[in-house]
C-alpha cells in the first residue's frame, strides 16, 4: 500500500508530465516542429553535462543539471513567454511564482523546499551553477535557430541587439561559449537571418 509520501511523489511526477505539452517558439532541429518544454529541459540539461569544461568556474554538475531540467515546468501552468515578447515577460515572473506555489507544492515537504530553492537559484543566476545552467537556457535555443539556418528569427523578425541581449547572461557562464555565441549571431546577420539595426 502507497504511503502519503509516495503518492504525493506519483502526483507531482504525473503533473509534470504536462510540461511536454509546452510549447515554445523554438523548432527542433530540421524546423519540422516546436519543440516543448521538457525536450528543451532534457536538451539543456545533457548540455551541461557534455559542455561543463568551458564553464567559467567550477560547479555541481548534478545541481546544474537537476535545475536545468526543473526550470520550466512553472509552464505548465505560466506558458511560455516568447524570449522576444516583452509584453509577455512583464506579466511572466508572477505567474511563474504562482505556478512554482502549486506544482512544487504538491510533492512532500523536504522535496517541496529542496526544488523551489533549486528553482529560486537558478531564476536569480548568481551560483556557479545557475549562471552555467542559464548559459545552457540561452545557448540551446541558438544553436536550433543556427541549425534551423535562422527560421524563427525570421519569422518574428528579431534584430541583432534583441539576441545579444537575451545572450548577455551566456558570458556569466561560459566566456567560452558566449564567443562562440558572438561568432553565431554575427553569421546570422550577415546571412539575413536576423535583423542588423
Amino acid at each position: 500500500m502507497a504511503t502519503k509520501r509516495l503518492e504525493d511523489q506519483i502526483r507531482f511526477i504525473l503533473e509534470i508530465d504536462k510540461e511536454k505539452n509546452v510549447l515554445r517558439q523554438t523548432h527542433i532541429s530540421g524546423f519540422t516542429r516546436q519543440e516543448n518544454d521538457a525536450e528543451h529541459a532534457w536538451h539543456m540539461a545533457t548540455m551541461v553535462y557534455l559542455l561543463k569544461e568551458y564553464a567559467n568556474e567550477e560547479f555541481d554538475v548534478a545541481k546544474a543539471m537537476m535545475m536545468a531540467l526543473i526550470h520550466d515546468v512553472v509552464e505548465i501552468d505560466a506558458g511560455d513567454a516568447y524570449a522576444y515578447d516583452a509584453q509577455a515577460l512583464a506579466t511572466q515572473k508572477e505567474k511563474e511564482e504562482r505556478a512554482a506555489e502549486r506544482i512544487f507544492g504538491l510533492l512532500p515537504d523536504d522535496q517541496r523546499d529542496e526544488l523551489r530553492a533549486l528553482f529560486e537559484e537558478f531564476e536569480e543566476g548568481k551560483t556557479p551553477e545557475a549562471k552555467f545552467a542559464k548559459a545552457m537556457d540561452n545557448f540551446q535555443p541558438l544553436l536550433l535557430n543556427d541549425y534551423n539556418d535562422g527560421g524563427d528569427w525570421r519569422e518574428h523578425s528579431v534584430c541583432k541587439t534583441q539576441v545579444e541581449n537575451r545572450q548577455k547572461r551566456t558570458k556569466l557562464g561560459s566566456e567560452t561559449l558566449w564567443q562562440h555565441t558572438q561568432t553565431l549571431i554575427e553569421k546570422n546577420v550577415q546571412k539575413g537571418n536576423i535583423k542588423d539595426e
